[in-house]
This record gives C-alpha cells, sequence and structure tokens, in this order.
C-alpha cells in the first residue's frame, strides 16, 4: 500500500513511523518552509519527500493539485492521509479529483467548517450554542437583538482558538466585518457561553467506535489564548456522569456526521447555567497541543499508531484497539521566560513526559489514582506560574 501523507507542519511522526512499520509505501508532501527542519521527516520513515511551496505553512491548492497530479504520473496512491488540520480539506479535494478512497469534500465539512459542524449538530439534536452565519445583515442584526451578548466571532476554517474575537456590542461587530470586507462570510457568529470544556479523543473504524476517552480542560483553552495563563486537561473519571455523557454524545456527532474511519478530536462545554452538555466542535485529526502524548500516558494507545493502522486495514481487514492500562494522567504546557527551562525541580515519581522545546515548559503526570492527578496538576500549575510562565498575544492566522 502507498500512501501519501500533507504535512504542511512538522507533525505526525508516530504516524509516518508506524505506517513505514506496517509494511507501507510512505510519500510525504510538506511545506518549502520546513524543508530544514531538523529530523523532519523522521529518519527511516518515509520513502520519498516531496516540497510544496507555501506562504507561512498556507499552500496553493491548484499547485497542490498540479503537483499530486504530476506524481501520480509515476506513483499509484491508495490513501492520501492529512497529518495537520489544515491539510484535511487539501486531502479531500485531492481524493475527489484523483478519486482516491476516503473522505470527500462534503463530508470533510462537518469535520473543518464550524458553520457547518454546528448546522449538523443541530440537526442530529445535539445542544448547540446559538449561531448565525455572516450573510444577511438584518439576520445578523436580529440573531444579536435576540440572544444576549458577548458573542464570538469565529473563522470557519481555523484550528483552535486562531482568530476568534470576543465582541461585547453590536457596534463592534459592525466595525469588525466593515474591515473583514469579502471575507466576512468566512466567519460566523456564536453566543458566548461560559461553562467547562471537555474534549474526546476518538478511533473510528467501519463507523464503529473503537477507543474513546473523555478528558477535561482546565482554564478553557480560548481563555488561555486570550488572556494568558497555563493549559492543562486531564483524563476523566471513566464511571463518572460527566464522562459518560460525554462519550454519548461523541458517539452521537461522529454517527451523524459519517465518519467511517480514522481518528477524531471533538470538544464539548457544560454550560454553567444550566449544566447541560452543548457540542463545540470537531475533527478528523488527532488532537494537538500533545492531547495524544496524555492519552497514549493513560492509555499506552498511540493515536496516531492507531490511525495508521485503521488506514492500512482500510475496510477490508480486522482492527482493534488494545490500550495497555486505564490509568489517569495529566498535561500541563506554558510558555517560558526562559529559553531553556529547568524542570529538574519537578521530580515526583509520576512524571513520565517533558517538553522539550525553546520556551516552553510541558509536564504529563500518570497514576492509577484521578485525585492523585488533579493534586499534581493543581501543584505544577502554582509552581510553573511561578518559576517560568510567559504569555503571547492570541494568533490571528496560522502564520503568527
Amino acid at each position: 500500500m502507498t500512501i501519501l501523507c500533507l504535512a504542511s507542519y512538522v507533525k505526525g511522526q508516530d504516524f509516518l513511523r508506524a505506517a513505514k512499520a506496517l509494511g507501507c509505501r510512505v510519500l510525504l508532501l510538506t511545506s518549502e518552509s520546513v524543508r530544514d527542519t531538523p529530523e523532519w521527516p523522521p529518519p527511516g520513515a518515509v520513502d520519498e519527500t516531496f516540497y510544496t511551496a507555501d506562504d507561512h505553512k498556507i499552500w496553493n491548492r491548484n499547485w497542490v493539485l498540479n503537483q499530486v497530479a504530476w506524481l501520480m504520473r509515476t506513483h499509484d496512491f491508495d490513501r492520501i492521509v492529512a497529518l495537520d488540520d489544515f491539510d484535511v480539506e487539501v486531502a479531500a479535494m485531492l481524493r475527489e479529483h484523483l478519486r482516491v478512497p476516503g473522505m470527500g469534500e462534503t463530508t470533510v465539512r462537518y469535520f473543518r467548517d464550524k458553520l457547518a459542524m454546528r448546522t449538523k449538530a443541530r440537526e442530529e439534536g445535539l445542544n448547540v450554542p446559538e449561531f448565525c452565519g455572516i450573510f444577511n445583515y438584518s439576520r445578523v442584526a436580529e440573531f444579536m437583538d435576540r440572544v444576549p451578548g458577548p458573542w464570538l466571532l469565529k473563522p470557519r476554517s481555523m484550528a483552535g482558538a486562531i482568530g476568534i474575537k470576543k465582541i461585547a456590542r453590536p457596534e463592534e461587530l459592525w466595525t469588525i466585518l466593515e474591515v473583514l470586507g469579502d471575507m466576512q462570510s468566512h466567519y460566523l457568529l456564536e453566543q458566548f457561553v461560559p461553562g467547562d470544556i471537555f474534549h474526546v479523543d476518538t478511533v473510528m473504524y467501519e463507523n464503529e467506535i473503537r477507543f474513546a476517552v473523555a478528558s477535561g480542560y482546565g482554564r478553557p483553552p480560548l481563555e488561555v489564548s486570550h488572556e494568558g495563563g497555563i493549559f492543562t486537561t486531564r483524563i476523566l473519571d471513566r464511571n463518572s456522569v460527566t464522562a459518560k455523557a460525554l462519550l454519548a454524545a461523541n458517539a452521537r456527532v461522529l454517527a451523524g456526521f459519517g465518519l467511517v474511519r480514522g481518528v477524531s478530536h471533538t470538544e464539548f462545554i457544560r454550560a454553567h447555567s444550566d449544566g447541560r452538555i452543548h457540542f463545540l466542535e470537531t475533527s478528523a485529526r488527532v488532537g494537538g497541543a500533545h492531547i495524544a502524548d496524555l492519552v497514549e500516558a493513560a492509555t499506552g494507545l498511540n493515536l496516531w499508531a492507531e490511525w495508521a493502522r485503521v488506514e492500512v486495514a482500510g475496510g477490508t481487514s480486522e482492527y482493534t484497539a488494545s490500550p495497555l492500562r486505564e490509568d489517569y494522567a495529566g498535561l500541563l504546557v506554558s510558555l517560558a521566560r526562559q529559553e531553556s527551562p529547568d524542570t529538574s525541580a519537578y521530580n515526583d515519581p509520576e512524571i513520565v513526559w517533558r517538553m522539550q522545546k525553546e520556551h516552553h515548559v510541558g509536564l504529563i503526570a500518570r497514576s492509577p489514582s484521578e485525585q492523585r492527578v488533579l493534586t499534581l496538576l493543581a501543584d505544577y500549575t502554582r509552581r510553573v506560574q511561578h518559576d517560568f510562565h510567559a504569555s503571547a498575544p492570541p494568533r490571528e492566522s496560522p502564520s503568527h
């Protein structure tokens, strides 16, 4: 089997290694701007690497289509896999044009376009914060009259908290829309719902959930991105009412949205006002911010490697996910004032992972006890805030 992997960013090393170990011929198309990145692609994991011109990791779709079509003159691709969120739509476009099996452009909309996924979630009977597209000004004005502020103006096809703006008054929105000009239809307006944010990380195979685990963020990621602070998340008590409700809602999302096989990272909010679980967004890729490392620490299951196994099985072979354990784990990540922060004083035996990145601190603690993980995360958050923490303005685009 020949797999073409798309990676505008340096991401998915474990997928590449696993696909190669499974006997695949692995080809990688990545950004010209990362050509000189050390250990990219990972040694021994890729048979051929190709580079495409990019503007701060943003690809020209027509160029990529022509490049991949040219590659197909001498290669026969069985799968096209997008390793980063920003590559998901490009991969779907290539599959459609080149008639390669996998998710097409219509279904991909539900996993990339925030307006499409909210509309679909509401059709499936899921709780969703009130929202409207930025199309008809009368409807936008009616929305702000009907739905109390503040509101969130969100790019429809960005990732994480990139480009999101919190709007307090209607006049703020009209000013921003004037600046956006012809780009305003690529945004949606959503009710801001204060609450606790959760995520469910899933492996799907032939329309069945083969693995899923529910986790809860500390502070909401949007709040951390916009106001500064320390990012944390942890595996939830598997027998808790919250975890069971999240897993049930996640199953409804993935069944309704049509993910046949692959991986997904789906986010929910439990509203402070009524305690109900609301759908926020989903994706057809591994969660970022080292969440895959968190899941592996707690369960022994590597989401990237499982994704490769699912792609290779392809619906014609049996596939079973095999977690090794049901421990609990907590993840902490923070910007750091120091270029090479020294975390040697954080020496609890539960620490199983440390981030190695300039101006960053990252730790994962694992324990059979959920309470022990919560205690350690609270302690580390306080200490990291004092010892290392720095903040930066929120990103407006993936190039910043």
